[in-house]
Parts: C-alpha cells; structure tokens; sequence
C-alpha cells in the first residue's frame, strides 16, 4: 500500500487474520466480517460438536445446503479427479486418527484411508447436502480460502483504496501490487522468494505447519489417510483464494500442476530434498532456482 494502512488484527478460525485497508474498516463491514465468519465456523468446523459438518457425521442424511457447499465441493471433485483421489472431502477421519482432532489430542491410534467413493456418499443438488451415512467432511484444503474470499466480497466494496486480507499465509489482494516473501519450509526466518501479486490471491501450504509427533502433518494422502513425503511446501497464485489454496494442496501430488494450468494459475513448490518446482511462466522471483515442471 502507498501509504501506511489502518490493520484490523483478530483470531477466527483457529488462526489470526489481518485485514489492511487504506483507511479504518467501519464498524458495519467489521459487523458483517464478523458474521459471515461464525457462520461459516458453524457450517464447517469439525472442531465443533455443534456444527452441521459434525452433526452429519453423527447421523448423516439431508440438510439445506448452506451456502459454500456447492462451490466448495464442486472444487473438491476437481481437486479429487485431479491427484487420483488424494484429495477427498471425507478425510476429516483419517485426521482424528493421527490425532489432528477436536481435543487437539495429538495421539497417533494409526492412518486410515479416507472412503475411495466418496461421491457415492456426498451429494450436493437441489439445495441439499446429504450423507448416506455417517462421515467427516473436512474442508481444509480450500475452505480458508473460500472465506477469505468471502470476507474480500464485504470489505472491498466499502474501501476506496487498496485491500489485503490475510489468513496466515493465505492471502487476497485488491489495489496496489504487494510484493509477498516465501517462507521458507525449513528455516521459517529465511525465505526463498519473492512474489509479487496484484488483483488476485496467494496461498500456501507446508508441512512444518501444524504438525506434531514423528513426522506428522495436515496433508494427507486419503488413498492411504498417512502424510505426504514428497513435497515440504507449496505456493499458488489464482484468481481466487479458493482456487488458490485448492491448487496448494493439490501441488502435493502429480496432477497438481496440470490443474493448475487448467485453472490458469502459477505455482512454486519445493520438495523435500530441497528442490524448487516452478510453473512455466511463474512470475515469482526465486532465490534458487532449480526447474519448471510442464504441467
């Protein structure tokens, strides 16, 4: 931003948020960000006993569909045919098991596979979303960047300037280019590039982040419900945060980057031996570059 921006810093969701905009955010928009974030928590928090995705998982059947499931689980079939089902909705399970659940347990009781054909048990039509039988929807791999993007809906109408909204890491940018630093996996005071985005959103993942034990993280394979190995960490800019943070997760696995070019979005990864991947054309600037992957 050109000048120094008024930050609106809170916690929601399990993580803090930033939301920069060239003067102070009124009271009404803060009101409605508010909002729209409670009631997306208690749609999908699988934190929550109470929320709809973990009354489903009690007792299955058909509720409204509230409205993010269709665009959420619409990318979830992409993201799914994509990395040949390494990506599913219903890994919220295989989470538990390795002890990312509710209590924060941490306790590994051992991997279990997501459901292979988890089509056959979610559906989304007609304005309902309906389990056939009881199952854990889990939509990290792109629900924080659909918020994100929901929360740029209130805020960029009521700022006359420019407008970041930040949730740790993933981040959507109107107005002015921001120039984002890549963390770096291993070392998180160094960083191995530099990203420059404007109009468009940024996103990341990585396994250093909210893991625990020995050699456990949040992205898992749901073919086998255990962690990936390949890939330390990965960045994707997208038109969306959605679709962004969707491809971040994707680029875990090999039909990452073939989505993304369908997609029309750039990325940068890095494996776990070090090596950095790239997107041909990817406009990031690297400290060390390595190869681009054709998708």
């Amino acid at each position: 931003m050109s000048a120094r921006p008024s930050v609106w810093a809170f916690d929601a969701i399990g993580t803090s948020w930033q939301i920069e905009t060239s003067e102070p955010l009124a009271d009404p928009a803060r009101r409605a960000v508010e909002a729209l974030i409670a009631a997306f928590d208690a749609d999908w928090s699988r934190f929550r006993d109470d929320s709809l995705v973990s009354r489903l998982a009690r007792s299955a059947g058909a509720v409204a569909a509230p409205p993010d499931a269709a665009p959420m689980l619409d990318a979830y079939a992409a993201l799914s045919e994509a990395t040949d089902g390494a990506v599913n909705p219903l890994i919220g399970a295989s989470l538990e098991s390795l002890g990312y659940d509710a209590d924060g347990s941490l306790l590994d009781r051992g991997a279990i596979p997501a459901p292979a054909a988890w089509r056959e048990i979610v559906s989304w039509d007609s304005g309902r979303l309906a389990l056939t039988r009881p199952a854990l929807l889990d939509v990290g791999a792109l629900g924080k960047g659909r918020l994100v993007d929901l929360v740029m809906d209130i805020v960029a109408p009521v700022s006359t300037g420019d407008v970041v909204v930040d949730a740790s890491g993933d981040l959507a940018m109107r107005g002015a280019t921001q120039r984002v630093g890549l963390e770096h996996p291993f070392d998180t005071r160094r960083a191995i590039g530099v990203w420059e985005v404007t109009d468009a959103a940024l996103c990341a993942s990585a396994t250093n982040r909210r893991a625990w034990g020995d050699g456990l993280h949040h992205v898992l394979d749901a073919r086998t419900g255990m962690p990936v190995r390949a890939i330390a960490a990965s960045w994707a800019v997208a038109d969306t945060a959605m679709r962004a943070d969707a491809l971040a997760t994707a680029l875990f696995f090999d039909g990452g980057p073939r989505l993304a070019y369908e997609w029309g979005a750039q990325w940068v990864r890095m494996t776990t031996d070090g090596t950095l991947q790239w997107s041909p054309g990817c406009r990031a600037e690297l400290f060390v570059r390595t190869a681009s992957v054709d998708p």
